[in-house]
């Protein structure tokens, strides 16, 4: 303060006449040339549309006094700032759109979608806008971004057929994938073979595995895996598309060589025997029969511990728990496979069923990744 005294001295600029009076600190020195400042604004936070100069300290408090009294005033509802044609554009999405739909629109990620959905299920439709702060999670200012994002969407385009390869082999067009009404995600074990059919609804049709008494036993005589196999492919239900477990066993891993000789044995089988015989080599028609990464599933359900995948058990019960308990569940399971599974899963002891989790999670992740890069 002394060194800001003696610099105002010095200038000839610190006098009684320049500051006399308690406001006049805040006055500008009449006999010093300094820069003009630019205004700067305070912006009220009960309706964010006033704006209240900063600059002239001594009528603040009256300007602030005066816009709170206009904001209290204006109780306009939200209608009331949009047009007929932008209400009509907003309300339409807000009643017709899906959770997945929605999640698209600017904060309306997670639970907020669900809210909605539930909100017009129990209420109805949407008839104003300002209807939308009674949902759960959604207030004034919220709702104003929403609709802000609603008419003015961004477009992220993204590079499709990279994010596909990234899961998916081999590269199929991604509308075949979409057009399919379901598929058959199946999983090589040691010594079994299990089985999730799901459709495009994510309701589960099949979930089933096969004890596979010939594999890793004698000299692996391929006669011996090929009877197990087939039985196990006449007992795949028809679809659009298999999808098998490619493993993520590295070829460096001598250890682990007889375990990965034995999955791409059965691998090769499974898409000898599932692909059409039929098919003309140069058509168009997309392979019947793909593989899909075991390393993606993992990190798609956060199941990854560095480059080894632990167990989805708990993942898998916890989907089986929100078929239940959610009015909206991730996928939906027939009471029959609920029942037949519901202590199958348990967390210690032997791991029993590790099969049937992994090919359910990979049908799941399937869908879920091909609706990610579809949006």
């Amino acid at each position: 303060f002394i060194l800001a005294v003696q610099l105002h001295n010095a200038c000839g600029v610190f006098s009684a006449e320049n500051y006399g009076g308690p406001s006049g600190l805040f006055r500008r020195p009449t006999s010093c040339s300094l820069p003009e400042r630019e205004p700067r604004y305070l912006q009220c936070t009960c309706c964010w549309r006033a704006r209240v100069p900063v600059a002239g300290f001594e009528t603040l408090e009256s300007t602030l006094l005066s816009s709170t009294t206009a904001c209290k005033e204006d109780n306009r509802p939200l209608d009331a700032y949009y047009t007929s044609e932008q209400r009509e554009v907003i309300l339409h999405l807000l009643n017709t759109a899906t959770p997945s739909e929605l999640a698209g629109v600017k904060l309306l990620r997670g639970r907020k979608s669900l809210n909605i959905v539930e909100y017009r299920t129990k209420h109805g439709p949407f008839k104003t806008l300002e209807s939308l702060v009674n949902v759960p999670l959604l207030k004034h200012k919220s709702a104003v971004t929403v609709f802000h994002s609603i008419l003015n969407p961004v477009k992220k385009e993204r590079k499709v057929k990279i994010s596909l390869a990234k899961f998916i082999r081999p590269e199929v067009d991604r509308s075949w994938l979409e057009d399919a009404g379901s598929i058959v995600s199946v999983v090589c074990g040691t010594n079994k073979i299990a089985w999730s059919h799901v459709n495009r609804g994510m309701m589960v049709l099949d979930w089933q595995q096969v004890d596979c008494p010939n594999f890793f036993r004698g000299t692996y005589l391929a006669s011996a895996y090929l009877s197990d196999v087939s039985e196990v492919v006449s007992l795949l239900p028809s679809t659009d598309f298999y999808i098998i477990e490619k493993p993520s066993i590295s070829v460096q891993n001598t250890a682990l060589f007889p375990i990965m000789a034995h999955m791409r044995t059965v691998e090769a089988m499974l898409f000898a025997l599932l692909e059409p015989r039929n098919t003309p080599p140069n058509s168009n028609i997309p392979p019947r029969v793909l593989n899909m990464m075991r390393t993606g599933v993992g990190r798609h359900f956060g199941l990854m511990v560095g480059e080894s995948r632990t167990s989805g058990a708990q993942t898998v019960r916890q989907l089986m728990t929100d078929s239940v308990t959610q009015k909206i569940p991730r996928v939906n399971f027939p009471p029959e496979l609920l029942l037949k599974y519901r202590d199958h899963f348990q967390m210690g002891g032997r791991r029993e069923g590790e099969e049937l989790c992994d090919a359910l999670l990979q049908a799941v992740a399937f869908y879920e990744l091909l609706s990610e890069s579809s949006s």
